[in-house]
């Protein structure tokens, strides 16, 4: 009677914790399965990008299961029916899984666990996405944290578990082919009538492995504090999709940043004295980065309501939009293809639309600019993003939103309004960044490549970037609108 794992945001085999669980409880036979729930094919928010990074994953995971004498199946439909079709195909006696804690995720486990332990097979969970289940990290009285700073102060006080399988560890006993089990092929994007021009990185442990042996044994681990917002260089780890699909575990992440922190990781060896300062920095700012990540699901977690409201109730008053509803209309659609006339805005969109990513500090950027300077509501970016962004996560892309736009977790959030033009000028001093995505704009010199309105009509037609012609003016004037997003805060609040 074997034990089924239910594969979802843990695609991987190195330290799975329900994986391991199953292996050790059924003595090595299990049956790996992975479910596409229609949900999951075809909801609002659905990217094609993701479920073609999505497929990757599942073809890597197939072949490296195939190592051990097992083949992943994988089912199509809704995950309770699915689930307990298997259970009766091969007797199995339980399921295993590990846990999701987005208000979506939830009530479908919960749907699946109910009709699973109708029909007599048993249902165990596991704490795996994250360091940190949600519940672990509460204040006094147990309140869940609604600011980062205390939630990170309590987090990192916490003893962490230990990863749960070594990566050399062979995983030879899974359940051999078993022939009444139909294991049909994983599916092609054209097959679930899915298709997308987007340049998608590599998906699967394989690669996940790899980035991250790349990221902690190379300079960016070291410089990451001091260059992970620059948009032109690549100083981040590349990791976001992995982290969102669980090709790689958040456990192995934090303990070879940790081990770079207790000196103990071997490419600090080769380092001087000298040189350890900045590579502990670096890989203290990016746990910080891991821990944000646990923070905004576990707001999500304890405060569904920010799934599609605002996480500070007292927004709800907020009167989004200029009044105008085409005007809102042409202002979206503006933003959304990359025609704002701000160049780093819209070097941010355009990078969105060619690699289905988008750096950190550009998303901030671009989500301050629909919301502060737009005005428009923040639920209207955070649906386009989930709907381009290859590493679309639900509680970080919620919480990130929600952030920008001064309605979510912030102890002082109103009056946070990136000015574009300073951000350009800071984070892509040269323009690079944006002379890559904005092609109309290779000619114009680094003067004028931050506010290209600014320059003369005779150096517009020099360069070949007439303002109003080749790119468009400012939609809208950064000072102007400012002052108005900051007295619609200012009622609310009084």
């Amino acid at each position: 009677m074997p034990i089924i794992h239910w594969f979802r945001r843990d695609l991987r085999l190195r330290d799975n914790t329900a994986l391991t669980a199953a292996l050790l409880d059924s003595g090595g036979a299990v049956l790996p399965v992975f479910i596409l729930d229609d949900a999951l094919l075809h909801g609002k928010d659905v990217a094609p990008a993701r479920v073609q990074f999505l497929l990757d994953c599942l073809r890597d995971l197939a072949a490296q299961l195939q190592q051990y004498g097992a083949r992943l199946i994988v089912r199509r439909g809704q995950s309770a029916q699915e689930l307990l079709r298997l259970a009766r195909e091969t007797s199995a006696r339980a399921v295993y899984y590990n846990r999701d804690y987005t208000p979506p995720a939830r009530a479908r486990d919960n749907a699946a666990e109910a009709a699973l332990n109708t029909a007599g097979v048993a249902v165990k969970s596991f704490r795996d996405l994250v360091i940190h289940d949600p519940d672990e990290v509460v204040a006094m009285y147990g309140k869940p944290y609604t600011v980062f700073s205390p939630y990170k102060r309590a987090w990192v006080a916490l003893p962490k578990p230990a990863q749960t399988i070594k990566e050399d560890w062979a995983i030879n006993t899974l359940q051999p082919d078993m022939q009444h089990t139909s294991v049909p092929a994983i599916p092609t994007m054209e097959e679930l009538g899915l298709a997308t021009a987007q340049s998608i990185p590599r998906g699967g442990e394989t690669e996940a492995m790899s980035l991250l042996y790349q990221f902690v044994t190379s300079r960016r681990m070291a410089a990451y504090n001091t260059q992970r917002d620059f948009l032109a260089e690549e100083g981040t780890s590349r990791l976001s999709p992995h982290l969102r699909f669980g090709t790689i575990s958040p456990r192995l992440c934090y303990a070879r940043a940790s081990a770079t922190l207790s000196y103990e990781f071997p490419a600090r060896r080769r380092l001087s004295p000298a040189a350890s300062d900045p590579l502990k920095a670096g890989a203290d700012v990016w746990i910080s980065e891991l821990i944000w990540r646990e923070f905004y699901c576990q707001a999500l977690y304890h405060f569904p309501h920010a799934d599609h409201s605002n996480f500070n109730p007292a927004y709800n008053a907020m009167q989004w939009g200029s009044g105008d509803v085409e005007l809102d209309q042409r202002r979206f659609a503006a933003w959304r293809d990359g025609r704002t006339g701000y160049p780093i805005v819209d070097a941010a969109m355009r990078e969105l639309h060619q690699t289905a990513w988008m750096h950190n500090r550009a998303r901030m950027i671009v989500a301050s600019f629909l919301t502060k300077d737009l005005l428009l509501d923040w639920r209207m970016g955070e649906s386009y993003f989930m709907q381009m962004l290859v590493d679309g996560d639900p509680a970080s892309n919620n919480g990130g939103w929600q952030w920008a736009a001064g309605t979510g977790t912030d102890a002082q959030p109103y009056f946070r309004i990136f000015n574009p033009v300073l951000q350009s000028k800071r984070y892509d001093p040269s323009g690079r960044y944006i002379r890559n995505y904005v092609p109309e704009m290779a000619r114009v010199p680094d003067a004028y490549i931050h506010e290209p309105w600014t320059m003369p009509a005779p150096l517009q037609n020099q360069v070949g970037c007439v303002i109003g012609r080749d790119y468009p003016a400012p939609i809208v004037d950064h000072a102007t609108q400012r002052e108005v997003i900051l007295r619609k805060f200012k009622e609310i609040r009084s």
